[in-house]
């Protein structure tokens, strides 16, 4: 039988679903959340959110025991691709590949401009954070950070399961949110720029923007004629003053009445995903004849839409 190496959303099956019990492997990547949800930022969560808005809630949970199975052996992210190799109950483990469009150099350029002429963003950047305000900033610039529409998502699996996402496909989903866990710039390298390359921009507009010079690159501390560390020291600077380095020095007596203020115009609260009141129901689909079966979906259905435009 061939193997089909790219599915379209819709053609499902459920017919290799009981292929076989995955091949056991070592060393391979396990998910760090062993029970309940996977994702702890806001970030992963929103990813997470994302995907099941667009009701692949009962087809992600399906690798979500490959993820803490450790069937996934690799997970490579890349300007708009995710690649993972994720073995399966064959001896061969499957390719999966997630593509997804990153933003143009032109788009980038100007995201960088409007994150280097607002110190909140620049500062919270260059010591490591995404602020979930990064969001709007993003979808205000035209460029939102997560896809809108599952079409934007190229999943792509060997194996010959043709639903979408298989376990395969699932798993790689579950470990790429853990990824941005670990990496938050993990995500802006998907959509095109690299940790690396960003904050390098950022330092550079801040620089120009405030009339500082780019502090220069760290240097060895001297040493004495025996090799050991003289006690006069030069030493880069490292966490809040490592993201504060290029701001501009303001008197004290000149900030002293808005000592209380924020320092910069904060954003509004950023927008939330707007889902069906339904959308629970959709995902874990009906229940048991022995509760009730789908009469009690739907009469659930009918009181989520009734009693959910009051909770809003």
């Amino acid at each position: 039988m061939s193997e089909p190496s790219e599915r379209s959303v819709g053609a499902s099956t459920d017919r290799f679903a009981d292929y076989g019990r995955p091949r056991r492997v070592d060393g391979g990547l396990r998910a760090r959340s062993a029970r309940g949800a996977i994702g702890r930022s806001w970030w992963s969560r929103r990813f997470l959110e994302v995907l099941e808005s667009f009701a692949l809630g009962t087809r992600l949970t399906r690798g979500r025991s490959y993820a803490r199975a450790g069937q996934v052996l690799t997970l490579d992210v890349t300007p708009g691709r995710v690649t993972a190799v994720v073995q399966g109950s064959r001896p061969q483990p499957y390719q999966v590949s997630i593509a997804l469009k990153p933003f143009p150099a032109a788009l980038w350029s100007r995201i960088e401009d409007e994150l280097a002429g607002q110190a909140f963003f620049s500062a919270r950047l260059l010591a490591g954070d995404l602020p979930d305000e990064l969001e709007e900033l993003f979808a205000a610039a035209g460029a939102p950070l997560f896809p809108a529409a599952v079409n934007e998502l190229t999943q792509r699996c060997n194996c010959p399961d043709f639903a979408v996402p298989c376990k395969h496909l699932a798993a790689t989903f579950y470990l790429l949110a853990e990824a941005f866990d670990a990496d938050p710039f993990e995500l802006l390298h998907w959509r095109g720029r690299s940790r690396a390359e960003l904050l390098d921009e950022l330092r550079a507009r801040r620089a120009v923007a405030t009339g500082a010079t780019a502090p220069p690159p760290p240097v060895d501390p001297p040493s004495g004629p025996d090799g050991v560390l003289s006690t006069v020291e030069s030493v880069a600077p490292v966490g809040a003053a490592r993201a504060l380095a290029g701001l501009s020095a303001t008197p004290l007596a000149d900030t002293a009445d808005r000592f209380w203020s924020a320092p910069v115009p904060l954003p509004d609260r950023p927008p939330r995903l707007v889902t069906g009141t339904d959308l629970l129901l959709r995902q874990l689909g009906a229940p048991a004849p022995a509760i009730g079966g789908p009469g009690l979906l739907e009469r659930l259905r009918r009181a989520y839409r009734a009693f959910g435009p009051a909770d809003r």
